[in-house]
């Protein structure tokens, strides 16, 4: 039986702290939603940016939390069982536009066209890891300029491969979105794979695609990559997107070449891009977005079968104990920047 009411925890102010409540109502599923217990909810940096910068937010208290997974409990009007059904194992990612499509919670809302069937051999808590780092490669390095690299998706036979011999930088390829995206250059052949890293994540990195991993903290530079490939540098991916990363990322590049980042470029590379004939974009990995939408629709059956065959391999994790009360710590964790190469989630039914 779905109760009424249930734990959540609740940022209760712009640039305020987060409380357990026992009380937040259980959303009822719209036409065209779900709802969806959560059994593992994935922390990720934007939670503790959006508590600390007071990003994209507007209404509070609210509920954080954009990577989902769970069970399909209830179905929203419209929905048929031929696109999901009670019992369900499902992920989704949240778009912060309503406290009930939130992770954070016992009880969350999907859109079913959002939602990824998880396959038998995925846990709930390796599931959770995948949804925002997946969208955000996807869109990342298929998506067209000035939102991704404009590559063609290895969405038919023809295209999986299709781009081998042709080299690909992964700058910070121990993050979340680093391993999506070695992975899925990998399947689409891209080679050699060039990451930087810690290199005590070296292997794990190479289990995933990459073929070469460089320290991380000693930088990249262009002899290194010279020693590698003698194919000009067309396509630096930037998961760290700092100052320093995007101004290397950027300085390796041919001309022709492309650099796409997680946050804001730096204003100077847009000048110089121009002079150099060198583009910069910017992914937004929010499937919902308008410039996203048409390029991500049908891809959650993709994402269960790349699940199913090993292609896509979900984050390593950390269960956190306490179930929600165990966030505040690990968004902290996450703000230290002390947490590498794995993933922290969480259980909701498992909060006290």
């Amino acid at each position: 039986m779905i109760p009424t009411e249930q734990k959540a925890l609740i940022l209760q102010a712009k640039f305020g702290t987060f409380a357990l409540s026992s009380t937040v109502s259980v959303a009822k599923p719209k036409a065209g939603e779900v709802l969806i217990k959560v059994h593992a909810a994935a922390l990720n940096p934007i939670d503790w940016k959006i508590r600390k910068y007071g990003l994209f937010i507007e209404e509070f208290p609210t509920i954080l939390g954009s990577d989902v997974a769970g069970e399909v409990v209830e179905l929203g009007e419209g929905v048929s069982e031929s696109q999901v059904k009670v019992g369900d194992r499902v992920i989704f990612q949240s778009s912060y536009h309503g406290s009930q499509y939130a992770g954070f919670q016992e009880y969350a809302v999907g859109e079913v066209d959002t939602l990824a069937k998880i396959p038998s051999n995925i846990t709930y808590e390796e599931a959770s890891t995948v949804p925002g780092c997946f969208t955000t490669a996807y869109i990342a390095l298929y998506n067209v300029h000035p939102h991704g690299f404009d590559f063609d998706a290895p969405v038919t036979e023809g295209a999986k491969g299709k781009y081998n011999g042709i080299p690909m930088i992964v700058l910070g390829g121990s993050s979340s979105v680093g391993q999506s995206v070695i992975q899925m250059a990998k399947l689409s052949g891209f080679s050699p794979i060039i990451t930087t890293a810690s290199l005590k994540h070296a292997e794990y990195l190479k289990s995933l695609g990459a073929t070469h991993v460089l320290d991380r903290n000693k930088g990249l530079t262009k002899d290194q990559v010279a020693s590698i490939t003698e194919v000009p540098i067309k396509a630096v991916f930037d998961a760290i997107s700092v100052t320093e990363t995007q101004t290397a990322g950027f300085e390796l590049l041919a001309s022709g070449g492309q650099l796409v980042t997680t946050l804001q470029p730096i204003p100077t590379l847009n000048d110089k891009a121009s002079e150099e004939e060198k583009w910069v974009a910017w992914v937004h990995g929010a499937k919902k977005l308008p410039s996203n939408a048409e390029l991500m629709k049908g891809t959650g059956s993709l994402l269960t079968a790349l699940l199913e065959n090993g292609d896509v391999k979900p984050n390593r994790v950390e269960v956190l104990s306490g179930g929600l009360n165990g966030i505040v710590d690990g968004l902290t964790r996450l703000e230290n920047d002390t947490v590498s190469c794995v993933k922290l989630v969480v259980r909701p039914q498992d909060t006290a």
